[in-house]
């Protein structure tokens, strides 16, 4: 492999105007406006608005329409895509998943987004990076706490990016002038450097308080260098930094009832959490890191859209039958029985697996309905049996089975529900709740959004210790998680020895869906057993040199799924499928093709890989 002591980073021809803008004018002088580099960046206020534009990259990750961090719940053990209507969508993923894919579109992937936008969001943070120095600032003190948040969004960027997509081009230079000759570097180097520069950012950027709400925070910073810790095997590392989260007079968990709704006596401290005038508020001490958006805030145009992307697409037309035949749902506004004005208007963007809704919950043969975050009594958890018929057409025709609850089976054993897979699933409504009074079909308003928060810390740690073999501690961190829910079962040290990181997983599903990252948080584990040879729970152990042939990733989407190990067919004809190269998604054909003075190499199980090489190692600025 090449070793590069100085590394010279170039700009991406594949980025913004370098992939399809660039015309012949591209060089040609233009007058100094107001607005130009030379002009603004030039002080503290010019490179924080560079750094707010990188931060408001979160919105368009987690708070639109088919978000693009949807994509790693549905290549994931927790979810699938659950458009069922065309063909388009990437749920074959032995047929679809290609280089040469259409993949950044709402009616097939949004894997692209994170191609393409973690390098402008890299762009941005270097460009602070790099003029800090001549810049002015009021402080030492601020000048530092700029540099080491542009430090944590770069490596935010990367930590997503290489468990994406393996190997990439790294860059580390503000993008001046049109490149073409990038080489892909090692995910491994990439990581040593990110760890470097989040071991500066902890010590110069600030605690959260009242006046940084959607700024990055200390502890944000130190729960992503704890996945890089855990990453690179240093699990004393791992379980340091988390400890001093944990035990920080910053963040507590929420464990009272707080906020706008905290005198709903049928509601309870897992509803407080996720309201969004809440998530904010001083006495939400749990949250680490937010992207703020509400009404009002520049770029925001569409709201997050949880209900669209995570609500079963119900009210499709003739999609669900009463047991005497009619139609029985409507999803119309104003309907007499106004089910999507209480829960949304979903279309299934995603789709739950039976895991992610029923056997996670299920211990010992009970499904735990006291858990505030599967509770159906109050509506937290919302199964398609809580339903009623609501069609007009059944009351205005008498049909007896008007207002009554929905039933998947007649007394013969027929199924009522033509689609499954979009208009069958159950559904946590204490999260994806957003109000949106600018549609008559509520989707998801806007509203504040959780990308860290301090349960996940403590999983973080939980995991560091079950990588240590130190049961009884993991077993503790999970159980303060579980108690706070009002779990009714709570790990034994010899739970957490049979079950290993799948019992940190589990909890994950229970705790952070719709929250984390899924993908990219099994990629991380099928590393780290790859990179330590750390026997699993399934008896197996990994290796880096097979990794894309045998890995844990992989394994654990088999083992759990419903679909994508048992040949699931949508009903428009979509099989279900993947394979163990899909640890790591197809590096674009546009990225490399426009590549022409370099060589990004592709992953291994995608076709182009003949014309890979050796990959740099980066070893120091």
């Amino acid at each position: 492999m090449k070793t590069i002591m100085k590394y010279k980073v170039l700009v991406l021809s594949f980025v913004g105007c370098l992939l399809t803008a660039c015309g012949a004018d591209f060089l040609d002088p233009k007058p100094l406006s107001f607005y130009a580099p030379e002009n603004v960046l030039i002080d503290e206020a010019g490179l924080q608005a560079v750094l707010d534009k990188a931060l408001t990259s979160f919105r368009g990750e987690f708070c639109t329409d088919q978000a693009p961090f949807l994509t790693n719940l549905k290549y994931s053990d927790v979810a699938v895509d659950g458009t069922t209507d065309k063909a388009t969508p990437w749920q074959d993923l032995d047929n679809q998943m290609l280089p040469d894919g259409i993949n950044n579109d709402l009616a097939y992937t949004r894997i692209g987004w994170y191609w393409d936008n973690s390098y402008i969001n890299i762009k941005d943070c270097n460009t602070v990076i790099n003029r800090i120095d001549e810049a002015s600032f009021k402080s030492e003190e601020s000048k530092n706490k700029l540099l080491g948040s542009a430090y944590f969004m770069r490596a935010y960027r990367y930590y997503m990016k290489t468990l994406q997509y393996g190997d990439v081009p790294l860059v580390l230079e503000e993008a001046s002038e049109p490149k073409v000759d990038y080489y892909t570097t090692t995910k491994e180097s990439i990581w040593l450097k990110m760890i470097e520069d989040l071991e500066f950012a902890i010590q110069h950027v600030p605690e959260a308080n009242q006046t940084n709400a959607g700024q990055v925070t200390k502890a944000a910073c130190k729960h992503l260098l704890a996945k890089y810790y855990l990453l690179e095997g240093r699990f004393d590392d791992a379980i340091r930094i988390t400890t001093e989260v944990i035990n920080g007079s910053v963040h507590k968990l929420c464990t009272e009832r707080f906020g706008s709704d905290k005198d709903l006596m049928d509601k309870d401290v897992v509803w407080d959490m996720f309201r969004i005038e809440n998530k904010s508020l001083s006495a939400n001490t749990e949250g680490l890191l937010l992207t703020i958006d509400r009404y009002g805030i520049d770029g925001n145009t569409s709201g997050v859209n949880a209900m669209r992307n995570a609500v079963p697409n119900f009210g499709l037309t003739g999609a669900i039958k009463t047991p005497n035949g009619a139609n029985g749902l409507s999803d119309a506004a104003r309907n007499e029985i106004g089910l999507v004005e209480k829960y949304g208007r979903g279309i299934a963007r995603i789709r739950p697996t039976y895991y992610t809704q029923k056997s996670v919950w299920t211990i010992d043969g009970e499904e735990d309905f006291s858990d505030y975050r599967h509770r159906t009594d109050n509506e937290n958890w919302i199964t398609m049996e809580m339903l009623v018929y609501n069609n007009p057409a059944l009351r205005n025709s008498g049909n007896e089975w008007y207002g009554k609850n929905l039933q998947l089976y007649n007394e013969q054993g027929g199924i009522l529900c033509q689609d499954t897979i979009r208009c069958w699933f159950g559904w946590p409504h204490y999260k994806i709740w957003y109000p949106d009074p600018d549609r008559v079909q509520p989707q998801g308003g806007p509203g504040d959004f959780y990308i860290f928060r301090l349960a996940e810390t403590y999983l973080l740690r939980a995991e560091a210790y079950i990588w240590k073999n130190e049961w009884q501690n993991a077993a503790n961190d999970i159980n303060v998680i579980r108690e706070r829910a009002n779990a009714q079962y709570m790990y034994t040290a010899s739970d957490i020895q049979s079950q290993q990181v799948g019992a940190v997983l589990d909890e994950r599903a229970r705790e952070l869906y719709y929250e984390e990252p899924r993908k990219v948080e099994l990629t991380r584990m099928a590393i780290t057993f790859a990179r330590t040879g750390i026997p699993c729970y399934n008896g197996k152990t990994y290796s880096m040199d097979r990794i894309s042939e045998d890995n844990f990733w992989y394994d654990r989407v088999v083992e759990i799924s419903d679909f994508y190990n048992k040949n699931v067919r949508s009903a428009y004809g979509n099989n279900f499928t993947c394979s163990p190269f899909h640890i790591f998604w197809p590096i674009p054909s546009y990225a490399i093709n426009t590549n022409t003075g370099g060589i990004i190499n592709q992953n291994k199980g995608y076709p182009g890989t003949e014309k890979n090489v050796e990959p740099l190692i980066y070893s120091g600025d």
